[in-house]
């Protein structure tokens, strides 16, 4: 079975977020991924993995002003140097926590800027942050996102990101597959798994609908929880969902089909 990973940005919302490390490894969790470490000290983040041993298996690049809606600046002309910063910024912690991987939220579509442009942006941004990783060697990771949740997301289809990938054409850069996303998207979750399984660097998982844990809507995670296992993936799936009820108590579905957490 796949091994597990912990949300602490949508898991255990309750406790402050730096308390959030202590109920992960208390819930039987080894692995840990979160959006942002930025907002807290590196060395402040190092000790508590430590203390509970647990590892930081991903995080974002810096994704502009999240609290006005911005959700990735890649796409956006004319904030290269500020997307440079940011990459210079998740290396620094990146290497300070070990981090193997770093996602990129691509952003929202500009208005008014011409699709050439904009995706001349993107492959210029992500060619430069693979590289600037690859030194450290750190992978790189490109996330669809659906335009349901966040309207106007530049990049939301599997095919579309793999061409992204292809465009950039750097050895680190993966895709990060979020089953729920592709699930709200496009659907045919299992072919998809298969057809791009060697371009996967990390899945993602919630149910749908509600973005709640496996087990409380339509998505067969038994099934593709086993397609996972045959098909040989040997990374992380990051627990991405909002808990039906409780953290703890939505974490039954974990138990009941004997994954591993670590």
């Amino acid at each position: 079975m796949p091994q597990f990973a912990a949300n602490l940005t949508m898991l255990w919302t309750e406790v402050p977020f730096l308390d959030r490390f202590e109920r992960a490894a208390r819930a039987g969790f080894r692995a840990v991924e979160f959006l942002f470490p930025y907002p807290y000290d590196a060395g402040e983040l190092k000790s508590r993995l430590d203390a509970h041993g647990l590892r930081l298996v991903l995080h974002n690049l810096p994704a502009g002003n999240w609290d006005a809606g911005e959700r990735g600046i890649a796409c956006l002309p004319g904030r290269e140097a500020e997307f440079r910063e940011g990459v210079a910024t998740a290396i620094h912690y990146a290497t300070a926590l070990g981090v193997p991987r770093v996602n990129c939220l691509v952003g929202k579509t500009p208005d008014g800027v011409d699709a050439a442009t904009v995706h001349a942006t993107v492959v210029g941004n992500l060619r430069h942050a693979a590289r600037a990783l690859a030194a450290h060697g750190i992978q790189l990771l490109v996330e669809p996102i659906n335009t349901f949740d966040i309207p106007g997301f530049w990049l939301s289809r599997t095919a579309d990101a793999i061409a992204l990938i292809d465009a950039v054409g750097e050895p680190n850069v993966m895709l990060q597959y979020d089953i729920y996303h592709a699930q709200r998207t496009e659907g045919e979750l299992a072919a998809t798994i298969e057809r791009y399984r060697s371009r996967i660097g990390h899945v993602q998982l919630a149910d749908n609908p509600g973005r709640h844990e496996p087990g409380t809507g339509e998505i067969n995670y038994p099934f593709l929880f086993a397609h996972l296992d045959r098909l040989g993936y040997a990374g992380h799936v990051g627990c991405e969902y909002r808990p039906a009820t409780t953290t703890d108590a939505g974490l039954t579905w974990l138990t009941h089909l004997a994954v591993s957490r670590t």
